[in-house]
């Protein structure tokens, strides 16, 4: 706080003048950019810090055993003409209604 205090009276001239609106709006720039640029560095930091400790410290996947193939009848035959029959009868009354 007091950097910027000296800072902002160093401004001025010794006739209490201030440095030209070009100056000004070049150095509002200069720490605009420092202030963006500290912004993305302690983002980027605090990122790869958060991807590093889920890397470290998440739970290993678990291995199952893959499932025996199921050797039932109706999966192998597709399916139910009974139930084709039903959902077209469903399509056909919902079309008619609309």
């Amino acid at each position: 706080m007091v950097v910027l205090y000296i800072h902002c009276w160093s401004n001025f001239d010794t006739e209490g003048d201030m440095d030209s609106i070009s100056e000004q709006i070049i150095e509002a720039l200069g720490i605009m950019l420092l202030g963006m640029g500290l912004v993305f560095v302690f983002l980027t930091v605090l990122i790869l810090g958060i991807k590093l400790v889920a890397y470290k410290f998440a739970p290993q996947p678990i291995e199952h055993k893959a499932p025996a193939e199921k050797s039932d009848t109706a999966s192998a035959q597709g399916v139910d003409p009974l139930m084709v029959a039903v959902i077209t009868s469903a399509i056909h009354q919902y079309r008619a209604k609309a």
